[in-house]
This record gives structure tokens, sequence and C-alpha cells, in this order.
């Protein structure tokens, strides 16, 4: 009985640590599952756009149908990245049962507030939109696709803390 209760909390703590996020490395969106993005193999979820009004200083609802409209037509463009947009763009993956989701939110708000008109942010409820996930190979949360005006975007895993957000931005969309 012992045995087996200190197994239990052994993988509670376990799971704990993990907290919805594997990896909190950075890495381009040029791989396999960009690749997949490119490819737009399965079948869109062409649902009605969420009231998204790019740079008003919210994180905006993004469907996959707005996805290929604002951001990039995979199929359109199967071989290549095409930025749809004018602004650079931050997309938080997420799902609204996650805990670190929830904890990066309100920083997610603020930055949008920070640098309305500048970059343009939407998140992707990984439950609802579940083949634009699968294109990013989305596999843990919260996961943060920067994209610049031109160039190649980057995936960020893991939940991040607003100076955190300013380095990227900085290294990858002010650039």
């Amino acid at each position: 009985m012992k045995k087996a209760l200190a197994l239990l909390m052994v993988a509670m703590v376990a799971w704990t640590m993990t907290d919805c996020s594997q990896n909190k490395q950075g890495r381009k969106a040029d791989g396999p599952s960009a690749q997949h993005a490119k490819g737009g193999k399965g079948q869109a979820m062409e649902g009605q756009s969420r009231a998204a009004k790019p740079g008003d200083g919210k994180v905006n609802e993004l469907t996959t149908a707005d996805f290929k409209k604002k951001i990039m037509d995979y199929e359109k463009h199967p071989d290549e990245w095409v930025f749809e947009g004018d602004r650079p763009v931050i997309i938080d993956f997420y799902a609204t049962w996650c805990r670190p989701c929830k904890m990066t939110a309100p920083v997610v708000e603020e930055l949008a507030n920070d640098y309305r008109g500048t970059i343009d942010f939407y998140k992707v409820d990984i439950d609802q939109e579940q083949e634009l996930a699968a294109a990013f190979g989305i596999q843990s949360i919260p996961t943060f696709l920067f994209i610049p005006a031109k160039g190649t975007p980057t995936l960020q895993m893991g939940a991040m803390q607003k100076a955190d957000f300013e380095k990227v931005i900085q290294s990858v969309i002010l650039k």
C-alpha cells in the first residue's frame, strides 16, 4: 500500500512539473510541421471569423479560415511561406484547460496593448482548431508563433514572462 501511494505521489509531482509544456526552447517553423502547414493535406475547419480586428490592442481569436486569409494560405502556396499580412503577428496556441496558458494570457494581452498598431496578436484554441495546431506540430502548450513581416516564422514553446517575450519580439519581429 505504501509503495502504491509513493508511486502515485511521484506520478503527480512529475505531471505537475511538466505543466502542459515539455520544451521551452524556440525553433524555426520550417521543419516537418511547417511543411505540413504548407501542404495543407487535411480538411480545413472553415468556421466563421470571431470578430478579429488586427491592431486593436487585443488578442483576437483566429480560426483556420482566418489564418488562411490573414496569415498564410497554405493551400494556395503549398511550397513556400507567403505571409498575407502587412504587420508582424504573434499567435498564441492555447487551451482553455491549460494552467500555464491561463497564467500567460494576461501577459500576452498586455503586450497586445503595448504594441497596438505595430504587431497583430491572435490566439488559437487547439481544441477548436485541431487542424491548424497539427499543421504546426503543436505538441505542448502554450506555444507561440512569432511571424515577422518579412522572414521566417519562429515557434517558442512554453510559458514566458514579459521580459522573455520582449527579447523574442526584438530579435525576431522588430529586427
